[in-house]
């Protein structure tokens, strides 16, 4: 009880910090409201005033609003991916982006987009309009599959294995997407660069939707595997031991990280190193507890993505800085961090 107590505890204190951010987030922007502050805008949306000009209401709750909401999903999503990855592979360097989840679903991605049309029109209308989500889906999960069958061995991962797994798979995503944008036309062009950049400026009420209904159903699965998570670091036979079917939780972590991944990427490009930035910090206040670790990561991926993005909005206004540029600076010092403290096990 005391446990948990201590969860709740810190749990609040990071969600009030993610309210504290939101708010400070809606605040921050070149539009001006012609002197009226952006709350009060919003509070008369909500209450449905029919003096509120059509500009004022898009750009506060089409643009920013929609934003704040999908950096909060993404960054959650991709936190707990990270954290989900690295309790499978029980090693701190097992994320989306480093083992090329990302770099296989922001390929599919890039394919669908220049190839889509060819064949688009003889698909179902529902696979036509999700047809980039679905196809970062499928990037994902098969990177995810490759990596971990060619990295594992007798139930163990080898971890220069995955590395240079992840690596190759980088390589050729990069090399077939440079191709793709060698051939891609100018509005084809715009969107591939939005997928290598990383950017949520496309945010939309309807893919948060989508994001939400992927959360709810990622979270539910893997929320509660925290224990079974501690159970797997002390290896595999231990935790068959302790009544964990390992298998079945290999592949239900397989299946929803790559969903998450799939569809963060598809829906804002690739965004890196937060799974690892996050589980990586919460690992240094709780141990390798997972049933802290994950739930709390939920939490601050949001924190951390929706401060980059804010900054990511600011820096170079009323230009955009896009978000995956900031996020690749401050994960490669904790990469090299984590590499430093763990060359000797390497």
């Amino acid at each position: 009880m005391k446990t948990q107590s201590k969860l709740y505890f810190y749990f609040t204190i990071s969600a009030v910090l993610l309210i504290i951010i939101a708010v400070w987030s809606l605040n921050t922007g070149v539009y001006d409201f012609g002197g009226t502050s952006p709350y009060k805008v919003l509070w008369q949306l909500i209450k449905g005033d029919e003096h509120l000009s059509l500009s004022d209401k898009y750009v506060i709750w089409d643009v920013r609003a929609a934003r704040i909401i999908m950096a909060i999903l993404i960054g959650s999503m991709l936190a707990v991916s990270g954290t989900g990855l690295q309790g499978l592979f029980k090693n701190p360097l097992a994320t989306g982006d480093l083992i090329g989840l990302t770099s296989g679903a922001t390929l599919l991605a890039a394919i669908a987009i220049i190839l889509g049309g060819h064949f688009k029109q003889y698909l179902p209308e529902v696979i036509q309009f999700s047809l980039v989500g679905i196809s970062a889906f499928i990037g994902a999960f098969l990177s995810m599959m490759l990596v971990y069958r060619i990295s594992t061995s007798g139930g163990k991962t080898n971890v220069v294995m995955m590395l240079l797994t992840g690596v190759a798979i980088t390589a050729i995503g990069f090399s077939i997407t440079g191709f793709l944008i060698y051939i891609s036309k100018d509005e084809q062009l715009r969107d591939l660069t939005f997928w290598n950049l990383g950017s949520l400026a496309a945010a939309t009420w309807t893919k948060n939707i989508v994001l939400v209904v992927v959360l709810i159903i990622s979270y539910v699965i893997l929320i509660p595997k925290g224990k079974a998570l501690n159970a797997m670091m002390l290896g595999e036979k231990d935790a068959q031991h302790l009544g964990i079917n390992v298998e079945k939780l290999k592949k239900q972590i397989i299946i929803i990280v790559a969903l998450m991944v799939g569809t963060s990427v598809a829906f804002s490009g690739t965004i890196g190193f937060v799974g690892l930035i996050v589980p990586y910090i919460l690992r240094l206040l709780f141990k390798s507890n997972y049933a802290f670790i994950l739930p709390l990561s939920a939490v601050c991926g949001s924190i951390l993505l929706l401060t980059a993005d804010t900054f990511s909005r600011n820096i170079v206004a009323p230009s955009e800085l896009p978000i995956g540029i900031l996020t690749a600076l401050m994960g490669g010092p904790i990469f090299i961090a984590i590499l430093v403290k763990f060359k000797k096990s390497l």
